[in-house]
């Protein structure tokens, strides 16, 4: 048998997905017979599988000593020994400036260096995350892919990650805005209107149509400046389709500096030559909450911003001369 106290952090989540934390290497099928031969209890009641854990609350679980010992296993933290680069953090939140090259979670091919490891090895250190507990994992609220830099929110409980995920999943209450260099001289200003489908065995998105399953994806974009072949632009997502700033601006003719999977393999080859660099000109550098309601009202009508990483700065600097300051 095997008792949780729920914590602050842990209220909010279902407990099904509590359990299959709790119990790491266990099948799910075993996990799911728990529940329906009720040898999950919470503070000695019966509970549906849908039930949110509450503070305090004392979970039940009928199991051995051996299954115990088999499918309960220490989480383990792999510390790079790399220092974050903390852009904000309170008891509920933490965001982070990720730098290129580094995915926010691990794939098939990279598990073990991830800006997730690296946040979990740094709240460890601190004393705010226990390996040996697996009840609640501090994890991001969306996405980067691995060569796009900039801010990553991570919800460092069950409710503050909870509503996170609501507000980029709504978009309403949450703005999030890119610096992206462009090949080519794009008007003023733009609007990106085109449904996007993923080719999930390819790991490829294209333009497609609604009558094919492809989902609505929206993009605005304003030129800062235009010179030597290359547009600087802010793009704020109106929606967050996998590689939508990629294939909105590959599609309109003005592709993404660096980027090797939709960009303009000429125009790469040219800008390496020229600044020695190589990688997607790709920025997330502003997060900006509305009127938001819950645990974090207190973010309310908060801006937070982060400049270019070094390279790109020196390279901005280069490019426009006097004619743009960053």
């Amino acid at each position: 048998m095997k008792e949780i106290v729920v914590t602050n952090k842990e209220s909010g989540q279902r407990i099904d997905k509590l359990i299959r934390k709790t119990l790491n290497e266990a099948p799910l099928s075993f996990i799911y017979r728990l529940f329906r031969k009720k040898d999950i209890k919470v503070n000695g009641k019966k509970i549906d599988i849908a039930y949110q854990v509450k503070e305090n609350d004392l979970i039940t679980i009928y199991v051995t000593d051996n299954q115990l010992s088999e499918f309960i296993k220490p989480r383990t933290i792999i510390n790079s020994h790399v220092k974050l680069d903390i852009v904000y953090e309170d008891d509920n939140i933490l965001i982070v400036n990720k730098p290129s090259g580094i995915l926010v979670h691990g794939d098939q091919d990279e598990k073990r260096i991830t800006l997730t490891n690296q946040v979990l090895g740094y709240l460890s250190e601190k004393g705010e995350f226990e390996t040996s507990s697996n009840t609640f994992i501090p994890s991001p609220a969306h996405r980067l892919d691995r060569n796009t830099s900039g801010m990553v929110l991570f919800g460092k409980t069950t409710e503050a990650l909870q509503q996170l995920m609501e507000l980029f999943k709504e978009k309403d209450q949450i703005e999030k805005e890119y610096y992206a260099l462009l090949v080519g001289d794009v008007k003023t200003k733009g609007s990106i209107d085109l449904p996007l489908i993923k080719d999930e065995k390819k790991n490829l998105v294209h333009v497609g149509s609604l009558k094919n399953g492809s989902k609505e994806a929206h993009t605005k974009y304003e030129k800062v400046i235009y010179k030597d072949g290359f547009s600087l632009v802010k793009a704020k997502l109106l929606t967050g389709r996998t590689h939508q700033l990629r294939v909105h601006f590959q599609a309109i003719g003005h592709p993404i500096v660096g980027d090797g999977k939709y960009g303009d393999i000429d125009a790469n080859r040219r800008f390496k030559e020229r600044f020695n660099y190589e990688g997607q000109f790709l920025h997330a550098y502003k997060f900006s909450f509305k009127k938001i309601d819950g645990k974090l009202s207190y973010l309310s009508n908060r801006t937070f911003k982060i400049e270019f990483p070094k390279k790109e700065k020196e390279i901005i600097s280069l490019l426009y001369r006097n004619d743009y300051n960053v």
